[in-house]
């Protein structure tokens, strides 16, 4: 062994010690805590939700065709009554992507069965503080909601919704029942048939 890689020694006699310069140990010891302390710290819900992310793979735009699909053939006095978060929740539900309810404030925070992207398509969820509608053309900023004027689909690059912050989009990540159809056309074939 090279004489400068050699600890220094301290012999007292019967014992010998090997002498471990402190500093370096508390250098040493604080970069370990700091590491700790830095992956303790991190949000868990955060670390969850990437791991759902790569658990299961977002939908398919075809998939986003069968919200859409929902979407247009939602009807009823009862769903003209919803708010912005039941609404969205009612639409994927009927097109069966099934998630737990949250309120729009949650979905802008992110929840598992979600995954934020930054390119939207068809059938992702568009975002705000205080309100939540479906994607429905993103090359032109259209989504569908429930708006002051009733059920409909609007501009998100309008001022009004500019107004409300930077918007997110989230792509749903929870895998369809296998007992619900899995493209859009087998949605609409069904959509047609009355129950």
């Amino acid at each position: 062994m090279d004489e400068g890689c050699r600890p220094p020694v301290i012999s007292t006699g019967r014992e010998t010690r090997i002498k471990i310069p402190t500093v370096r140990i508390r250098k040493l010891l604080a970069i370990a805590v700091f590491c700790l302390f830095a992956v303790c710290a991190a949000p868990a819900a955060k670390r969850r939700q990437q791991e759902i992310a790569h658990e299961r793979p977002p939908f398919s735009e075809d998939d986003g065709l069968s919200i859409i699909a929902a979407a247009l053939n939602l009807g009823g006095s009862r769903t003209a009554t919803l708010d912005c978060s039941h609404l969205v929740h009612a639409i994927y539900e009927r097109a069966g992507f099934v998630y737990p309810y949250a309120r729009s404030s949650d979905l802008y925070s992110g929840i598992e069965a979600f995954q934020r992207v930054n390119a939207p398509q068809p059938g992702d969820l568009i975002v705000w503080h205080g309100h939540v509608g479906i994607v429905v053309n993103p090359a032109k900023h259209a989504f569908f909601s429930s708006l002051r004027s009733g059920l409909g689909v609007d501009d998100y690059q309008a001022p009004a919704w500019q107004k409300r912050g930077r918007a997110r989009f989230y792509r749903y990540l929870a895998i369809r029942p296998a007992q619900n159809a899995s493209t859009a056309s087998s949605y609409f074939l069904r959509a047609g048939q009355k129950h």
